[in-house]
């Protein structure tokens, strides 16, 4: 089926819990500050929509009002119950800066709230952010053509758009998206061990914001159900989450839905990675200039304290340590490793208490060889992979994952497990080809792991070979720029779909 082009620039507000740099928690923010500037480039006007949390000062960015007391109703049925909110506005000044973005505030729900998660009452806090940017949007001058929410704490748009607002003479109009970052997280419950009694189908109307039942609601399954489209953040993933093993359970409904969804590879921001001029890289370099590369070996040894030897083979975790991104499989082999291997290993990142020991145990142990960085920085990451050799990125599952695109931007080759959108960004080394952009295992397991590992170390004393390696790498597009291209396909075959579910 042929799809055609709008004449027309797209009018799109991406809605979510976070973005940067207003505020940013994971990799969410970045998606929703990146990407809404690729798609502005191209000519579209993309905006954005997010709470007004106590950390966003609104005199530092001066935000502007454009709607104050407005009433977001609390229930579906008719009646006097709503919140009083506003709607404050930052606007662009420099090219640097992120696009248009609307702030709904509340005092109890947002202005008083210190952080972005962890409230008994999120998904309150996450209805009121849904209903409140529909209530805008229906008095609003400026009115989106597509509406896109990430993960299930906007997953309540689509159901609110084919419900309450299906005869809205404006909202009637929007084309609603569901952005799937990640499909473990639906709601503030283990949707694993769900009762009978409170499981949700999603064709239920949506509890009032004070009732204890929208606790229970499944956001992300209503997103799924109610959307005109669906996208995740990789192509692969795309495909993983339609089976048992990645689909958390809602397998069979996405199985029913495929035709709908697509997977986007996520991009990184170039400007923000560029070995050419990155601030806080001390040499810089490019793929045809990587002897410079090795003076920031030498630097980064010197950071870390490990033993200065440009022969190294250094190795490398910049990540979240959890079991999510599979580093419990170091455990049983990791001593082999460093005992009968000359290597040397990095470790920059925080999570969960047993890895995080671990790690340090090994930094004790070693002394010399492994070094760690055990919190969040966002300076250190640049550092290490402008220095490193290679970069570990072993997940057991991974929706798109950016150390890996970062990393081959930088000259740090992955060795990685081939899953999610590690596998639609990390090629197989195949020497004999000469192809290849890093050494890919697929099973989950410590063995297939070392097997890849010791792959890395055997090529990297091949000065000529590794080199030829990491320029195929840095000379891969994982640019925003490239990624936006594809959404804004995407984009417009969702319009056809909304259109088609209007005539029914």
């Amino acid at each position: 089926m042929k799809f055609f082009r709008t004449k027309k620039p797209l009018k799109i507000l991406f809605i979510g819990s976070e973005a940067a740099p207003f505020a940013k928690v994971g990799g969410l923010a970045s998606v929703m500050y990146s990407l809404p500037k690729a798609l502005s480039r191209l000519g579209h006007d993309a905006r954005v929509m997010i709470p007004r949390y106590l950390s966003i000062d609104p005199t530092q960015y001066e935000l502007s009002m454009v709607r104050e007391h407005l009433k977001v109703p609390t229930k579906n049925e008719k009646g006097e119950s709503h919140l009083i909110c506003n709607v404050k506005l930052f606007t662009p000044k420099k090219d640097e800066d992120p696009v248009c973005t609307y702030f709904l505030e509340n005092q109890e729900y947002y202005e008083q709230r210190a952080n972005v998660y962890g409230y008994m009452d999120d998904p309150v806090r996450w209805l009121l952010l849904c209903r409140g940017a529909l209530e805008f949007l229906q008095t609003s001058d400026w009115k989106p053509d597509i509406i896109v929410g990430a993960d299930w704490q906007t997953g309540y748009i689509s159901n609110l758009l084919r419900t309450e607002y299906k005869n809205s003479t404006v909202l009637s109009k929007v084309t609603s998206v569901l952005a799937i970052h990640n499909m473990y997280h639906q709601g503030m419950f283990d949707h694993k061990f769900v009762q009978e009694m409170d499981y949700d189908d999603g064709h239920s109307m949506l509890p009032a914001l004070e009732d204890p039942r929208l606790n229970k609601i499944n956001a992300l399954r209503r997103g799924i159900m109610h959307s005109d489209a669906i996208v995740t953040v990789s192509p692969n993933y795309a495909k993983e989450i339609l089976t048992k093993e990645y689909g958390e359970m809602l397998d069979e409904l996405l199985r029913e839905r495929r035709a709908v969804l697509t997977g986007i590879l996520n991009g990184i921001d170039y400007d923000l990675w560029n070995p050419e001029n990155d601030p806080y890289v001390a040499h810089h370099f490019d793929k045809n200039n990587l002897e410079a590369r090795t003076k920031n070996k030498k630097e980064l040894q010197e950071r870390f304290r490990l033993n200065v030897d440009k022969d190294a083979f250094i190795v490398s975790i910049v990540s979240r340590l959890t079991r999510q991104k599979g580093f419990d499989l170091l455990y049983p082999i990791m001593d082999t490793l460093m005992r009968e291997l000359p290597i040397q290993f990095v470790v920059l990142g925080e999570g969960e208490g047993d890895l995080m020991g671990f790690f340090h145990d090994l930094e004790t142990r070693y002394a010399g060889r492994v070094a760690t960085h055990l919190k969040y920085d966002p300076v250190l990451p640049h550092i290490v992979l402008a220095g490193t050799d290679a970069v570990l990125v072993p997940s057991r599952f991974e929706p798109c994952g950016l150390t890996q695109l970062e990393a081959m931007r930088m000259g740090a080759i992955p060795i990685a497990r081939k899953t999610g959108g590690i596998a639609d960004s990390v090629i197989d080394y195949n020497p004999n080809k000469e192809i290849g952009t890093g050494f890919v295992f697929e099973n989950f397991d410590s063995s297939s792991l070392m097997i890849a590992f010791i792959r890395a170390f055997e090529n990297h004393r091949s000065k000529k070979q590794w080199q030829e390696l990491q320029k195929r790498a840095m000379e891969e597009d994982f640019s925003w720029d490239s990624s936006a291209k594809k959404y804004t396909e995407f984009f417009e075959r969702a319009i056809v779909f909304h259109n088609r579910n209007q005539q029914k």
